[in-house]
């Protein structure tokens, strides 16, 4: 035993403490940052008073000042401004993605583990087709089959979560399957849609929210791919990553134009990525 635990100076529980206040404090961070990020998308009037798609007469290629704070693009157009307005394209497209994932790929599933047999086994065959195939070309060969835009952008990155959600919802039933209160209920008398409802569901959402969370972050990083590539929103819509796409032929003179945008999005992916690790119980 060290001097300092023989007096009762061991430094042990202090730095578990410093770990939870830290953890604690980035959650809060983590929180407020998407808290204001949808604040914005609802409401962009509150935080100014440009508008994101006209232009300023000779305010062209500004560099960040009092006047805009994260200056002005190519046509005069305050990128503050922008990236406030495109908060609302890319929030509800990367929104509607996570639902298409996690409404249908959950419920698949959930559902074919709890009834097993062939029923499972052939889907999860079909899922690992789906999870061989690259994201990104997933995502661009259902655009090009539904056709360009922001919520066909948003159907397809939400297709690619499918098999993902898919997977995971079906391992948390396959835990609680097994457990004696499921027998319990069936033996009881209780019905496989009542069981399903009362027992099996509550017990896999916590996990399956946790991953939503997390693949909230990524849709915005797909949809921001899509746009940047060019098959998401069209112009002149500012999304992010459009703002991206537009301001990287830019870069040298006016790099502003690429680098607050890319820093917005990295930001809420990693406080998404904070959240996520809060609902899935870690505690690192």
């Amino acid at each position: 035993m060290s001097l300092t635990d023989t007096l009762g100076l061991s430094t042990r529980p202090r730095t578990a403490s410093r770990r939870r206040v830290s953890f604690r404090l980035g959650l809060w961070v983590a929180w407020a940052i998407i808290l204001i990020a949808v604040i914005a998308a609802l409401f962009p009037q509150l935080f100014t008073h440009y508008d994101p798609y006209n232009s300023i007469e000779g305010a062209q290629l500004l560099a960040p000042g009092h006047l805009y704070w994260l200056g002005t693009d190519q046509l005069g157009r305050d990128l503050y401004t922008r990236i406030i307005f495109g908060a609302r394209w890319s929030l509800s497209a990367a929104s509607a993605a996570v639902a298409v994932g996690i409404i249908f790929g959950s419920l698949l599933g959930m559902l074919t583990a709890f009834i097993g047999g062939k029923t499972e086994s052939l889907t999860m065959r079909v899922i690992d087709v789906l999870l061989s195939i690259p994201a990104l070309l997933l995502s661009l060969s259902i655009i090009i089959l539904l056709g360009v835009g922001n919520t066909h952008a948003a159907i397809a990155v939400g297709c690619t979560s499918i098999a993902n959600f898919a997977r995971l919802a079906r391992a948390e039933v396959l835990t609680v399957r097994q457990q004696e209160y499921i027998e319990a209920a069936f033996g009881s008398g209780g019905r496989f849609f009542t069981v399903f409802v009362r027992h099996v569901l509550p017990n896999a959402l916590p996990m399956l929210l946790a991953f939503a969370a997390l693949q909230f972050g990524q849709a915005i990083l797909a949809l921001s791919t899509l746009s940047f590539l060019g098959f998401g929103s069209p112009p002149p819509i500012p999304e992010w990553g459009l703002l991206i796409a537009e301001g990287r032929n830019y870069l040298a003179t006016a790099w502003w134009l690429t680098v607050f945008p890319g820093l917005l999005v990295i930001t809420i992916v990693l406080a998404t990525h904070r959240i996520s690790r809060a609902f899935s119980g870690e505690k690192r």
